[in-house]
């Protein structure tokens, strides 16, 4: 029977925003919210952190999670993960969730896992959301996807695409999240590829795949999950968490 692993890499080394994973918010690291909310996609047969840092390791293990040990010269977390799946037997698909979301929405990662699974087509599938604020599309910080009529990325751009070019018109911006669903197969030959012109241009990882002529499948939500890159990030949603903790707790499906 064919599994669907959830992988969550995670780094010391932040330029920005160094020991980011274990950065305490509302009275747990960073990383551990994230594994919680991942521990509730009932679609998730395993949840493996995966890092190269033993401060991390200790501190994941400390609070039930199983580890996974990389090569220290990753340059992405893709390529973190794809070291951790080639491992793996019996597992069909791989959940790449990002280690500084901790508001990650577990039905999302149930919605994207059941999407994979019932349509063998899927190789790969991530999700966006419309911006709030449609002036955050000009923000290079911010990545943006258009989308076909079959919800398939066209292309993913750090400028505010599409152009609109008549400026009494309407248009939808969809804010990339960063979370990424592959067919095993597929995640294994991704890294195997050299980094593609439009990949360096933007600094885009998911561009290599378009750019190979691989379909990516998108799900569109209404809102997403903020990360975490400053230590200003991490205190303005220690706020949201304190508020969500006080609200009563629903089932994920």
């Amino acid at each position: 029977m064919s599994r669907t692993v959830g992988i969550i890499p995670a780094r010391w080394g932040s330029t920005r925003f160094p020991g980011k994973p274990l950065h305490p918010i509302a009275g747990k690291p960073l990383l551990q919210h994230v594994w919680e909310r991942c521990r509730d996609a009932t679609m998730l047969d395993a949840i493996i952190i995966a890092t190269d840092n033993m401060r991390i390791a200790e501190a994941a293990f400390a609070w039930g999670a199983e580890i996974s040990l990389t090569n220290p010269r990753h340059t992405s977390g893709t390529d973190r993960i794809a070291e951790v799946a080639a491992k793996l037997s019996g597992v069909s698909h791989i959940i790449n969730i990002q280690g500084d979301e901790p508001l990650i929405d577990p039905k999302l990662i149930n919605q994207l896992v059941r999407k994979m699974q019932r349509d063998p087509e899927i190789e790969m599938i991530t999700a966006v959301h419309p911006f709030e604020n449609a002036a955050d599309a000009q923000s290079p910080h911010q990545v943006k996807a258009v989308l076909d009529y079959r919800k398939r990325a066209l292309y993913f751009s750090r400028a505010a695409i599409p152009f609109l070019r008549d400026p009494t018109g309407a248009v939808s911006y969809f804010r990339h999240q960063g979370i990424y669903g592959y067919r095993r197969e597929l995640l294994l030959r991704f890294v195997r590829w050299k980094p593609a012109p439009l990949e360096k241009a933007e600094a885009l990882e998911q561009l290599r795949a378009l750019e190979n002529g691989v379909n990516i499948h998108v799900v569109v939500t209404r809102s997403g999950s903020p990360g975490v890159d400053t230590p200003d990030d991490a205190r303005a949603i220690e706020r949201q968490l304190l508020a969500l903790s006080r609200r009563p707790r629903q089932a994920v499906r």
